[in-house]
C-alpha cells in the first residue's frame, strides 16, 4: 500500500521505555503476522522514517506496532506523545518473514522482536498451533500478553545473556523456527542452535540491522 493516512485508536505503556500504537486498518490493508509497516512523519520540520514489525496476531479493524521510545531520538518521542485521534503516514507492509499457518511455531526474540514475537505466537495458538518463545531482553516488554501465552499453554522463556543457549536448545526442534532482533541476537541464536545440532538454514529471520 502506498503511503496512507492512519487513526490512532490508543497507545499504551507495555514496558520500560515501550509502547504500543493501535492503529486503525485503512481499506485495502492486509498484513500478516512477522510484517512491518514504514512510518513517515515531519518532526521539527525534518522527514522522518522507520520500520516497525506489526505486533498484532491479525489486521482486522486495527493493527498494532511496538516502539521502543529512545528519549534522546527522533521519531519514536514523537510516536509516544500521539494521542487517540491523531493520525500518522503508514506504508506497507513489507517483508517476506511471516508467519503462514505452521502447526508449530518455535520464535527466538531479542529487545525489540518481541513485538512480531507476541503477535506471531498469538496467531499461532489462536489457529490451535503450538508455540514456543524465548525473548531475551533485561528489561522485557509485553509481559502481560507473554503470560496469557503461557496460561494457555505455550512455552514461554524470558531469559538473560547467560541463559539463552539452553533456551534455544529445549525448543529448537519443535517447530518452524522464526528469529526476530539486532544482527548480533541472531548470530547468538544461530551458534546456539547449531551447536545443539539443529538446522539454523531453515529459520525465517529478520534481523533488524
Amino acid at each position: 500500500m502506498d503511503e496512507t493516512d492512519v487513526t490512532v485508536r490508543a497507545v499504551d505503556t507495555v514496558g520500560p521505555d515501550t509502547i504500543a500504537l493501535e492503529l486503525e486498518t485503512p481499506d485495502g490493508f492486509e498484513a500478516e503476522p512477522g510484517q512491518f509497516v514504514l512510518v513517515r512523519a515531519t518532526v521539527d520540520g525534518e522527514e522522518l522514517s522507520r520500520y516497525y514489525t506489526l505486533s498484532s496476531p491479525d489486521v482486522e479493524d486495527t493493527f498494532e506496532i511496538t516502539v521502543g521510545v529512545d528519549p534522546d531520538g527522533d521519531l519514536s518521542p514523537w510516536l509516544a506523545n500521539r494521542q487517540v485521534g491523531d493520525e500518522i503516514t503508514i506504508e506497507g507492509p513489507f517483508g517476506e518473514v511471516y508467519y503462514e499457518g505452521e502447526e508449530s511455531v518455535v520464535v527466538f526474540a531479542g529487545g525489540p522482536g518481541v513485538g512480531p514475537a507476541v503477535g506471531l505466537g498469538e496467531a499461532a495458538a489462536s489457529a490451535g498451533g503450538d508455540v514456543s518463545i524465548v525473548y531475551r531482553d533485561d528489561e522485557p516488554a509485553h509481559e502481560e500478553r507473554l503470560s496469557t501465552l503461557s496460561n494457555g499453554g505455550a512455552h514461554v522463556a524470558i531469559v538473560g545473556d547467560g541463559a539463552l543457549d539452553d533456551a534455544v536448545a529445549e525448543v529448537a526442534d519443535d517447530g518452524q523456527v522464526y528469529v526476530f532482533g539486532f544482527q548480533a541476537f541472531v548470530e547468538d541464536v544461530r551458534d546456539a542452535i547449531e551447536a545443539a545440532g539443529g538446522d539454523f538454514e531453515a529459520a525465517k529471520v529478520e534481523s533488524f540491522g
